[in-house]
């Protein structure tokens, strides 16, 4: 009789994770409702600062994303260990989730506050960068069959990808640029920092909870390929 999925000790069980999930959205539901209602509108940009809501809290966790990936890639080149090339790649997808968002959002803002969808500024420049890195990270992981050299090679390229996060944070301050300084709850007005706090919890949550459903997925997308070769080493 072949033993279910669900019953392999080895692979990870549902447990709490759903309702955390919901849990997430329902929260971002009311932060960002809190931003959008409750807010008032900014003396110069108008409603148009409320994308700070968005755009502020996925630039934070974009950069989180980053530290989670350096920390267990740094861990898979110490112990060898696959579950932390697996925690390390989930991360990395996320984080180039949230890079691509920050990206969007960034524009979004700025045509209207610069008259241009894009300029080769220094903060959007050194960001774009970290998104094709990332990008390039999850590509290689595509290509590479051999578990143990795509968990090497993918270290590297999401070590160095990290490096890039505080280039990033740095940009506005070590050359001059279109982008403002880093908006931080100490750099906004006071009527802002409620809803800009709210909504930073609400995308660490949701940061926590995609990188735990991408790891869970990538455990059985593990134990599928282990299934296959068991299967094409019985046969011969």
């Amino acid at each position: 009789m072949t033993q279910s999925v669900d019953t392999n000790p080895d692979l990870p069980k549902p447990g709490y994770w759903p309702w955390y999930g919901i849990f997430c959205f329902l929260f971002l539901i009311g932060s960002q409702a809190s931003g959008l209602l409750l807010s008032v509108p900014d003396r110069d940009m108008g409603h148009l600062q409320k994308i700070m809501y968005v755009h502020v809290p996925a630039a934070w966790i974009m950069s989180l994303t980053f530290v989670v990936v350096l920390y267990y890639s740094f861990r898979y080149l110490w112990k060898q260990q696959e579950n932390d090339d697996l925690v390390a790649a989930s991360a990395a997808e996320v984080g180039a989730a949230f890079c691509g968002l920050t990206l969007v959002l960034g524009m979004i803002w700025g045509k209207p506050t610069w008259g241009v969808w894009w300029t080769w500024d220094a903060r959007l420049t050194s960001t774009l960068v970290l998104f094709l890195i990332m990008v390039s990270y999850l590509a290689l992981r595509a290509f590479i069959d051999d578990p143990h050299r795509r968990a090497q090679w993918s270290a590297a390229v999401g070590i160095l990808g990290a490096i890039n996060v505080p280039i990033v944070y740095m940009s506005v301050k070590w050359w001059r640029t279109l982008h403002q300084v880093q908006s931080m709850p100490s750099t906004v007005d006071p009527m802002y920092v409620i809803n800009l706090r709210l909504n930073a919890f609400a995308f660490l949550f949701l940061m926590i909870y995609f990188i735990r459903r991408r790891y869970e997925a990538a455990r059985f997308e593990r134990a599928a390929e282990l299934a296959v070769q068991a299967a094409a080493l019985g046969r011969r």
